[in-house]
């Protein structure tokens, strides 16, 4: 079969044609630039994704050293409170009369009166002096001059033949604590 095609027809289909090519050109424009919006946001993405695992990264080795900082301060707390609470319990024995007192020793203002045999012969003789039996206390921090009577218990040292005092002066634990 034979066609024949008009000069009018041949230029309607050429502008056809042309309009054609010019929407494929369009559409190809369009779909170019959404690919390179596409491939930014990748690249954008694919940056800052990086970046939140290296964040992650250092925050997690950041917890590691801070949880390996607390147990060494755990434990040196730990120590300190094993330590403190030995001297607490040594100072608690040294401070404590020890039932082998030997002897006991009457202080008036700071100087030696008289040396008894136990802590109620002293506070019976300190009596007859004009002393209640009730004003007896535990020892204070207050220097000897400034108490009017004080009763300290002494021992006998053999190995070094005198009498030394049972009662340990007030310290501080170590460190203030």
């Amino acid at each position: 079969m034979i066609r024949i095609v008009t000069r009018t027809r041949l230029a309607q289909l050429a502008a056809e044609l042309d309009a054609a090519r010019a929407r494929t050109r369009e559409v190809q424009e369009q779909a170019d630039a959404a690919y390179g919006a596409h491939i930014r946001e990748t690249f954008v993405l694919t940056a800052r994704a990086e970046d939140a695992e290296k964040d992650a990264d250092i925050a997690r080795m950041c917890a590691r050293m801070l949880r390996l900082t607390l147990e060494d301060t755990v434990a040196e707390l730990d120590e300190a409170r094993a330590e403190l609470a030995d001297v607490k319990k040594r100072l608690r024995a040294l401070s404590e009369t020890p039932t082998d007192a030997s002897m006991m020793l009457l202080i008036h203002y700071g100087e030696p009166h008289s040396v008894h045999p136990d802590r109620e012969a002293a506070y019976a003789y300190a009596a007859t002096l004009g002393v209640p039996l009730s004003g007896w206390g535990p020892p204070d921090e207050r220097p000897a001059a400034e108490v009017r009577w004080r009763c300290l218990p002494f021992i006998y040292d053999a190995d070094r033949d005198h009498f030394r005092s049972v009662t340990a002066p007030a310290t501080e634990p170590p460190g203030g604590a």
